[in-house]
């Protein structure tokens, strides 16, 4: 996954640039980048901050960058912020998203005079720097962001500094967000809402799907509107968005009590207490607990502020021991107790499946599990937020393909994929045996549309029915 924030000032606007990209830390420990436009021209800094939080990497950074424009990203991908000169002039750029005809992209650009790209590790290309190659197709850097929404098979959210100001272009169905906060002498722009409001901004803008701007000190201009489609992605209030964000008016902590109200009311649980796994899961187990009249409690409590989320580490083996070092038990709340816990998902169910058995090994009599979401069969076509390599990697594809073989129908998929359905009940129950459960049941696709509030055609719930 990644995030982006941007500042156009008519003072040095370098110490809000810091601090707003720092708060997008959350959804990336890979890289993270900031470049500046001043009167001396553009300069960067791309630093690695897998081993070291990105305030630390870029603290002495902010002294020595002087602009009234800048841009950063926190990025689990490519190295960002790229510097480009092109017959549309020089600029910086940074994305947010995914491309699934890269191949296809990358030989159009060859046949239009694109020479070569530069070869990252793996063999692979950065996927900023081709975006950059099709915005210099077009005649101007307008027709160019147009040129990419349309081109890109998956999405993306591009940011290009320039020395007229910072061009934003959502992606084309708004499945991530780009919203621009405004205090006196600057705008902002964030992909999380909550990044500007200590720094002195309100909100000003929220850019709707495919919708083109560009920020100045003075203000903002529409270059195009915005599309009527949109297909904004859940999972941002389930699971990855930051608890005070919100997107498209509706909050996360919010939205999560209502998801974990719904879950309670369809539950008939004897549990003795109720608890998240943290972070995500917090907030839903407290609309379960207000919901039922089960008590809150947190029988284990997170350590390890430096992971503050188990996807991002490399390998799944580093995942699954930041996992379990992460959470230190509470023996008081464990020995002797019935636990109902809350988790944003399950994924693979490794992880999951290992704290409920060290739960038991603490002297839980029984573990009770309530994902926030619906189980998920399909992996996500259009952000990077998982590192799934295939879907097999997913603990309901392997089920399935257990059950059915290797040749599974659409239509069988829709019916695993329907909470009615005998398949549906018969995997939940394979899931629960095969991760040592005492009971089990997910969150509703429609109770959880219900949680988030927009109508259902303009979410993305592609990882849990298939539907595009």
């Amino acid at each position: 996954m990644g995030g982006f924030f941007g500042v156009t000032s008519k003072t040095n606007c370098t110490l809000d640039l810091f601090f707003g990209t720092d708060y997008h830390s959350h959804l990336g420990t890979r890289r993270g980048g900031m470049a500046v436009y001043g009167e001396n021209g553009f300069s960067r800094s791309i630093h690695n901050i897998e081993n070291s939080p990105f305030r630390t990497k870029f603290e002495h950074d902010v002294d020595e960058m002087q602009g009234n424009m800048g841009i950063g990203c926190i990025s689990d991908m490519e190295p960002q912020p790229l510097l480009i000169q092109s017959h549309l002039g020089s600029y910086a750029i940074t994305t947010v998203g995914k491309i699934n005809n890269e191949k296809e992209l990358i030989q159009e650009a060859f046949k239009k005079g694109h020479i070569h790209f530069m070869e990252m590790s793996g063999g692979k290309i950065n996927a900023t720097e081709l975006v950059g190659a099709i915005i210099s197709q077009a005649d101007s850097l307008v027709e160019g962001l147009k040129l990419a929404q349309e081109k890109i098979k998956g999405s993306m959210t591009i940011l290009l500094l320039t020395p007229e100001g910072i061009y934003i272009s959502r992606d084309r169905l708004g499945r991530t967000p780009a919203i621009i906060g405004r205090k006196d002498g600057a705008f902002c722009v964030s992909f999380e809402s909550f990044a500007y409001i200590n720094l002195g901004y309100t909100d000003y803008k929220e850019l709707g799907p495919g919708e083109i701007v560009r920020m100045n000190a003075d203000g903002v201009e529409v270059l195009s509107p915005a599309r009527k489609e949109m297909k904004i992605c859940s999972f941002l209030w389930v699971y990855y968005g930051y608890p005070t964000s919100c997107y498209e008016g509706i909050n996360v902590e919010e939205m999560r009590y209502h998801c974990g109200r719904m879950l309670a009311k369809r539950d008939q649980s004897d549990a003795d207490l109720v608890a998240g796994i943290p972070d995500s899961g917090i907030a839903h187990a407290v609309g379960y607990a207000n919901e039922s009249g089960i008590p809150f409690a947190r029988p284990f409590i997170k350590y390890t502020p430096t992971w503050p989320r188990s996807f991002m580490p490399t390998t799944q083996s580093q995942r699954n021991l930041i996992a379990r070092m992460k959470l230190i038990p509470v023996d008081a709340l464990i020995r002797d107790k019935s636990l109902l816990l809350i988790d944003d998902s399950i994924v693979r169910g490794t992880q999951l499946g290992e704290t409920t058995e060290f739960l038991y090994q603490s002297g839980a009599k029984a573990v009770h599990i309530r994902p926030a979401c619906p189980p998920l069969l399909f992996g996500c076509k259009y952000l990077n937020f998982s590192r799934s390599n295939s879907e097999l990697d997913l603990i309901t594809r392997r089920i399935i393909r257990d059950r059915e073989g290797d040749n599974v129908s659409p239509e069988l998929l829709d019916d695993y994929a329907n909470p009615d359905s005998q398949n549906y009940k018969e995997m939940v129950e394979e899931i629960r045996k095969r991760l040592n459960f005492t009971s089990l049941q997910f969150h509703r696709l429609d109770d959880l549309i219900e949680s988030i509030g927009l109508e259902p055609c303009k979410l993305c719930t592609y990882c849990w029915n298939g539907k595009e």
